[in-house]
């Protein structure tokens, strides 16, 4: 079992969904939890609520990733409550589904840049130059990068520059012993546009018919197993890649 005791997280966006269950999983193995939000204020209280009842710490801290400022004083908190810095997810994200590139607004394309790319960038860029030697970056993608499919060309855009990003963090970080990886996860029930979705239900049904392993969709815990690995010693010669949590589906 990974033990990440005497280590702490930090996990953008994560009030809710994806990052939500990362957070959860980070603490019920030992780590110190700083929960972000964009102004998700009352599921980040719940989430830290619910790390602590289970003997654990953690802090929420309002930061908007697509405002450097914002990340710096998302940082800082961090360090000025546990000390020290050893996991950063980088989590945070918007999403559109199912829309024609035709149909694609300069301002749909700056909202969903800001946050996806800036956002994410400036995370992993701020988060490098705190990180304690030896730490885990990591990035939370899109198996829509993994494979063309109409009606994300905006979305995946916006993810897949971080992507190619992390590739090169890894060889800039390596001397510090620092891995860089990305996790590209399928649609998952309860996480961005299908928040209202849950495990078992129709659209859930329909979504695993083209996912060969497992007969279902996607789930917060199957990310979340994924982050465990990154995070934990067995990934400490791991960096650079992309590992795809799609159920043996290409996207």
């Amino acid at each position: 079992m990974t033990d990440l005791t005497g280590k702490t997280a930090l996990v953008t966006g994560s009030s809710r969904g994806i990052g939500r269950g990362i957070a959860l999983r980070y603490a019920s193995l030992g780590a110190d939890v700083v929960i972000n939000h964009a102004g998700d204020g009352e599921n980040a209280r719940n989430t830290v609520a619910e790390i602590e009842e289970a003997g654990g710490r953690a802090i929420a801290v309002r930061a908007d990733v697509s405002l450097p400022p914002d990340l710096d004083r998302l940082l800082s908190a961090a360090l000025g409550a546990f000390g020290r810095l050893d996991i950063v997810v980088a989590n945070a994200g918007k999403e559109i589904i199912d829309q024609p590139v035709l149909d694609v607004t300069e301002e749909e394309f700056d909202d969903l840049f800001a946050v996806n790319t800036k956002g994410a960038f400036f995370t992993l860029q701020k988060a490098a130059a705190l990180l304690s030697d030896g730490g885990r970056l990591i990035y939370i993608g899109s198996s829509t990068t993994a494979s063309p499919h109409p009606g994300v060309g905006l979305y995946s855009s916006s993810k897949a520059a971080v992507a190619w990003l992390v590739r090169v963090l890894a060889l800039e970080l390596g001397p510090r012993d620092i891995t860089v990886n990305t996790i590209l996860p399928t649609a998952t029930a309860g996480a961005g546009v299908f928040s209202s979705v849950t495990e078992g239900d129709e659209f859930h049904q329909g979504n695993a018919a083209f996912r060969p392993l497992g007969g279902r969709g996607g789930t917060p815990d199957d990310v979340a197993d994924a982050a465990e690995y990154l995070a934990g010693n067995l990934a400490s010669w791991v960096s650079g890649q992309s590992l795809l949590v799609a159920g043996g589906a290409i996207q």
